[in-house]
């Protein structure tokens, strides 16, 4: 299990706020700054929203995922990894590191093999992320992020369908595993 900030929980940086708030008030044709903080919150919510379908993280940043120790290869539930930094007890002591075995794929999954001996769950600490800010996040993926923080923000007192676009504008990027998968 993935704590805390994991895929679909999305706090944007001071920069990246800033860029996000104006590209969405760009499109809504919003001048003052008075509604910044709801377009922010919008902005998070349709970025977690974006990284729940395209099963991706979007912003790089650091997450902890509990895992039990079975010896065998698991699977981190974030993907794209972009470096498995630790390894540690629910406590927060590094484990040795012939106490596992970490490995990234082709593909950008991130694998774990804990074999130290003892039961119980482990900590695997990683970084997980397409983009490391949000002008480098895909072109489509931040468009459908802002005509859907903009439809939250325009539709907020009615009870209208998110726009067809925005769906379409991810899809070419949505990662869907149909079986669980086994270490290569």
């Amino acid at each position: 299990m993935i704590e805390g900030n994991g895929p679909g929980v999305v706090t944007l940086g001071t920069a990246d706020r800033a860029l996000a708030v104006a590209a969405v008030k760009a499109v809504l044709r919003v001048a003052s700054a008075d509604e910044d903080d709801l377009i922010a919150a919008f902005v998070e919510t349709a970025l977690g929203l974006a990284e729940r379908f395209l099963g991706r993280v979007t912003l790089i940043r650091t997450m902890r995922e509990s895992v039990a120790v079975t010896g065998g290869w698991q699977r981190i539930g974030a993907a794209p990894v972009r470096a498995i930094t630790r390894v540690e007890t629910t406590a927060g002591v590094a484990l040795a590191t012939t106490a596992y075995a970490i490995d990234i794929d082709a593909h950008g999954e991130g694998w774990v093999r804990v074999s130290d001996g003892g039961s119980g769950i482990r900590v695997v600490v990683f970084d997980s992320g397409m983009a490391s800010d949000w002008t480098a996040v895909p072109g489509p993926i931040r468009q459908g992020v802002v005509l859907l923080a903009a439809h939250l923000f325009d539709a907020r007192a009615q009870d209208t369908p998110p726009p067809l676009a925005v769906t379409a504008l991810w899809r070419p990027f949505r990662r869907i595993a149909l079986l669980a998968g086994e270490h290569p």
